[in-house]
Formats: structure tokens, sequence, C-alpha cells
């Protein structure tokens, strides 16, 4: 086939969904000249899956994204038709927004954004094959022959990459949603070395949503107080859809097992590995045998459409199955079944082979970024995509790269369990993989994230000045509650009332305030002077008096983590010399070449045992090294001793 040039661009990302669309509006809003490639435009930011953005671990994610200058979170603001604080009756920690947003309009509003912004194209092509010298990338090659060239190429594929749908027996090459597949780029990469595995995801049914029995299930409505995703909106307008709960039956699972012959997870067909913390129905039936129903959601695709999500339902069961046994839910006994259920199975990267920045140990200037990477959710993805878009930018430009650790964002998390601990599964974040996390809550995120996305280049001047004022409402908000008192005459009825112990002696509201019983909002009964703030400011001052004495011992935790994340280690460092460190450790860390003690410690593979030998090392060659300079800043000072007697000793002649 014929080639011809089609351009040159500092950066060119392949693929348009979530992680597609961060990564290409990174590099092009820190003023870069990007190319976003894919195999057709109606996939930019598509939700093939569920029509939601945000939940558990994941609102953390969206807001870590929209602190940094990314769009997601500006993006559901704008489109949602329902929203709900989850986990609201347990810790701040672990709060976490979620929105069900309308389907298409999130595609056709962040196509819109893409088209607007300045130093970005899109285009419509399948990218088949990498351009490779020097091993480095140095562009990409379209089906048609089109050539592209640039300083760095992102890859996310999405599922995309050599996708195959299962629906019961029947199985075909495609991407999700009905698109088209990418097999080609699958064997441009096994040719430079990429090491490629399956993967496996899957999607419930969509109904007709005119032919369910709303009486049947139980109504989820939305929260009456709409937070926002974004740093830059205050609180939203009403919400415009409700959800609905119902639940599998005895019936239901009969029809499942009877039929399971018929499912492709069980006859062997699907190689790929499926998500443990999201199975399809057949699994979770199988798995969990003695538990009498499984919950289910019905979850609205839009406004625009009757199209309804049954989340908790995805399968590979046959279409004739799917037919039977959604008949036998509650709700759903007489629904039209408009999109069936399937299973999809892609080609992904082992996240073991890039580095923190998310560029590929085997081939230089090459990101990877979203399910590609190994990893699930539209959220996961998004996170991935903004951090390969402004390390891939940060490289041509010829600046230090950006790496979230552990202690400072979900982000960190992510990325350092994914190059780190690798997966053997679609990888998804959950708060209990978060050391830190009354330290990394979804409502500081700005706070922790935008000065450092600011000094990057990507987060606009109007937004940091915004998260200036806030920052100063919030520290004014806090001064003032620690320095306005109330005696037992002002308080102890308002106490009373709310369960809480009289006071003995005045008392400031900051000390006021830890109590359990009392809330910000409450404590206006004794604190009438109270300044009208926005609900950012109030939420941030509220938490961080409320939990201080917690952020203290957490802080001190995170003193101790950095000291090892601080110890870096040697890059010319030859594990396989160190005695007393296993032949398991030696070779993970000669594979890995880990950038510090810290980062050694998370691999899987290597003890704690393993890293008390290398500090032990570490601390000899330090010492060793010492001595060595010592020896040498001697040697050097006898040498100038002899020079200077030699000048001297010529000043004397010449006088």
């Amino acid at each position: 086939m014929q080639r011809y040039e089609m351009g040159d661009y500092d950066v060119i990302v392949v693929g348009a969904g979530h992680a597609g669309c961060e990564a290409a509006l990174a590099p092009a809003r820190m003023g870069l000249s990007t190319l976003m490639l894919s195999i057709t435009l109606e996939a930019i930011a598509m939700m093939p899956c569920n029509p939601s953005i945000g939940g558990t671990g994941k609102g953390h994610l969206v807001r870590e994204i929209d602190a940094l200058g990314g769009e997601m979170g500006i993006n559901t603001d704008k489109v949602f038709i329902q929203s709900r604080m989850l986990n609201t009756a347990k810790g701040p920690a672990v709060h976490s927004l979620r929105a069900q947003a309308d389907k298409q309009r999130y595609h056709e509003e962040m196509k819109k954004t893409i088209e607007r912004q300045e130093n970005l194209d899109m285009k419509q092509a399948e990218v088949v094959d990498l351009i490779v010298e020097d091993n480095t990338v140095r562009g990409v090659v379209t089906k048609t022959g089109g050539v592209y060239r640039a300083k760095a190429v992102i890859l996310a594929t999405g599922t995309f990459l050599r996708g195959k749908i299962f629906i019961g027996e029947s199985s075909y090459y495609s991407g999700p949603n009905g698109m088209a597949a990418s097999v080609e780029l699958s064997d441009s990469l096994k040719k430079y070395g990429i090491f490629l595995r399956r993967f496996k995801t899957g999607t419930p049914a969509r109904v007709d949503g005119k032919t369910l029995d709303y009486g049947e299930m139980t109504v989820q409505h939305g929260d009456e107080k709409i937070v926002p995703f974004s740093f830059m909106n205050e609180l939203l307008d009403k919400n415009r859809a409700d959800c609905w709960l119902s639940y599998t039956n005895e019936k239901t699972h009969e029809i499942i097992r009877a039929n399971f012959h018929r499912s492709a997870l069980f006859t062997g067909e699907i190689e790929g590995v499926g998500p443990r913390y999201c199975p399809s129905i057949e699994t979770k039936i199988d798995r969990f045998a003695d538990k009498k129903r499984h919950q289910l959601f019905v979850e609205p695709e839009g406004l625009g459409t009757d199209e309804m999500y049954i989340q908790g339902m995805s399968s590979s069961l046959p279409e004739d199955v799917q037919e039977q046994f959604y008949h036998t839910i509650p709700g759903l006994t007489h629904c039209k079944i408009v999109r069936p259920a399937y299973a999809i199975e892609y080609d992904c990267i082992d996240s073991l082979d890039l580095k923190t920045t998310l560029e590929s140990r085997v081939i230089g200037n090459l990101y990877f970024a979203g399910q590609t990477n190994g990893s699930s959710g539209y959220e996961e993805a998004a996170a991935q995509g903004l951090m390969a878009g402004i390390n891939a930018a940060l490289k041509i430009q010829g600046k230090k790269p950006f790496i979230l650790d552990r202690s400072e964002a979900y982000i960190g998390v992510l990325i350092d369990d994914l190059v780190t601990k690798g997966t053997q599964e679609p990888y998804r974040i959950m708060t209990s993989r978060v050391e830190y996390r009354l330290l990394l809550r979804q409502d500081n995120a700005a706070e922790r994230l935008t000065e450092k996305g600011y000094r990057i280049g990507l987060v606009s001047e109007e937004r940091y000045q915004r998260y200036l004022t806030l920052k100063k409402e919030t520290e004014e908000e806090m001064q003032r509650l620690r320095t306005t008192y109330v005696t037992p005459a002002e308080a102890d009825d308002f106490l009373l009332s709310i369960g809480s112990s009289p006071l003995q002696n005045r008392i400031s509201l900051a000390e006021l305030l830890k109590r359990p019983q009392v809330t910000y909002e409450n404590m206006a009964a004794v604190d009438p002077q109270r300044p009208s703030l926005s609900y950012h400011s109030t939420l941030q001052a509220y938490v961080n008096i409320k939990y201080e004495g917690y952020i203290s011992k957490q802080l001190a935790q995170i003193e101790k983590f950095r000291r090892l994340e601080s110890q870096l280690l040697p890059q010319d460092l030859d594990y396989s010399e160190l005695d007393g460190i296993r032949l398991e450790a030696r070779q993970k860390l000669n594979d890995f070449r880990p950038d510090s003690v810290g980062q050694a410690s998370r691999i899987s593979g290597v003890s704690p045992a393993d890293i008390n030998v290398l500090l032990i090392h570490l601390e000899k060659r330090r010492r060793q090294q010492g001595m060595e300079d010592a020896e040498k800043m001697s040697a050097g000072e006898k040498t100038k001793e002899r020079a200077d007697d030699n000048r001297g000793e010529g000043d004397e002649k010449t006088e």
C-alpha cells in the first residue's frame, strides 16, 4: 500500500474515548499541536456501558481530573440528569458523587469542546501501524496509507483493540456498541515488542422504558441539594429523572443455570480475564449459589430516548435466554429488549511495562492510557489519559515529568498500582486501595491539586483565581471558628436539643464543631454572625476542623511514607549481586528498576525483609561513597599543597 505524508504534530492521540479526550485536550491546552485520531468520530466520549460518571472511589478521580484542568467533571455537570452523593452515612473520606448522564449529550458536548479547542485537530481514521525509529515512536500510519508524524504518540484504544463480541453461541470481531474493531494495530504493537494479553468486560441489555412496570420497582430519587463535580460550579439545578431498584429471584436463577452451557463464559470461548468487581449475572449466580436474589438498577440512558440501562445484569447468554430471564424480574415482566447484553474481549498491554509517566519502557515517547493499560471504568481511563497527555507534553517541552504519588491523589494510587503492582484483571479504583483517604477526599481535590495544575500550564487563570478566592474564604472561616466563643448560657439549650452534653466553660465554635452531634448546619443556632460563603469554602472549613485530630495523624503517616519515597535508588544498581535478597525479588527489581525504596516496596514479589536488606546495602554504599569522596578530597588537597609549594618556589625565583 502506498503511503503519503499527511502532517506533523507534537502529540498524536489514538482513540477518542474518555482517556483519548483528556489525553488530547491536555497537551493542546499546554500549547502543543495535537491530533486526535478515532476509528469513528461517533466514539468521542462514548458511554458503551453504564450512563453514569462517578461513584465510590471514581467520584474522587473525577474531582481530581477537574482540579488539574481536565474536562470530565465540567462535561458531566452540563449533561447530568440525576445526581446522588453516595456513602453519606459514613465519614467524608468515602463520600463519592455519582451522576446519571444523558449519554448522547455527553458525547455531543465533549465533541463540541474538542472541536473548539485551540491547537487540537480531530480526524476519523483507523491507525494500523506505528512509525518507530531508533526505538522511539515517530508517528502513525492509517488504514488508507496516511502518515502522521509526531514527537509523541498516546494510545488510548479502549476495548477496540482486536475487540470481539460474544452473545451466546455467536461471536464476531467488533468494537463496543456495534462499532468497528481495530485489528491490525495489535499486530503492529507485537512487531515492536509490546506484549499483549486478553481482558474481557461486558454490558447488560437496554430495554424500552415504555414497556416497564415502574409500580413493581422501588424508585431511587436524586439528592435535593445537587453538588457539582466541577470546582468551577456552585450547587446545580434540579434532577430531571429517577432510577429504579429491582431484584432477581429463584426463577431468574433457574433459567440462567439451565443455560450455563450456552454462555461463552462457561464454554471456554472467551479467553479474556473479566472484572472481579463487576461480574456478569451468570458469574454471580454460579459464584454465589446460595444467594436468593441479586439487585439491579434501571437507569435512563438520556432525556431524548426511552432506552433504559439494566445495571448489574451484564451477560453473554443468547438473546432468547436473555428474553426469558429478564421477564422474571419485577418491573421487567413485559420489557422489550432493544439492545441485547454482550461480552467483549480485547487486547491490552501489561501495565508493568510502563513508567510512572505512562510512557512505554519498550518504545520511547510512546504512551498508553485507559483500558488498554488493563484498567476498567470511564473515570480510571480519563485520569490516565490526562496524566499521559500532561507527561507527553512536558517531555516534548524538556520539562520534568508530572507524577502524583500515593499520598497526593487517587490518581497517584491508580497509576502506582498499575505500573508497580500490575493487574491480572480489569483494574478498578476503590477507596480501600487508598492508604491516606482521609486526606485524599473528593471535597478537597482542588485544594490538593489546583496549584500543581496551574504550574504545569493546564489550569486556566480564571480557575486559579477562583481557587485562591475560595482558599482565602476557607482559611478566614476556620480562623473565625477558632476565635469565636460561646458560653454555657448561649449553647446549652441547643446542645440538649441535639442530645449533646452541656458546657462547663465557654468554648470556641471550632471545639464545639468537633462534637459528634454538631454539624456546621445545626450550629447556626449558636452562630448568628456567620458569613455567607460558597458551598466549597463552607465544606472545606467544616471538614478540616471536624476531623483535625485524625488529619494530623494521617499527615504523620505520610511523612514516614515520603521518607521511603525520597530514598532514591541508583539506576546502575545490579540487584542480582545483592546477597540476602531472595532470587524472585532480585529478578523483579532488575526487571522493574524502581526509582525509590518506597516504589520497590510495592513491587509484587518484594518482601519487607528484602527491603530491609536493600536499605542496609544502600547505607553501606553511602558510607563507601563517602570514604571514596573523602579520599579524593584528601588527594586533591595534597595536590593543591604541592601546587602551592611549586607556585611559591616560582615566585621566589621571579623575585
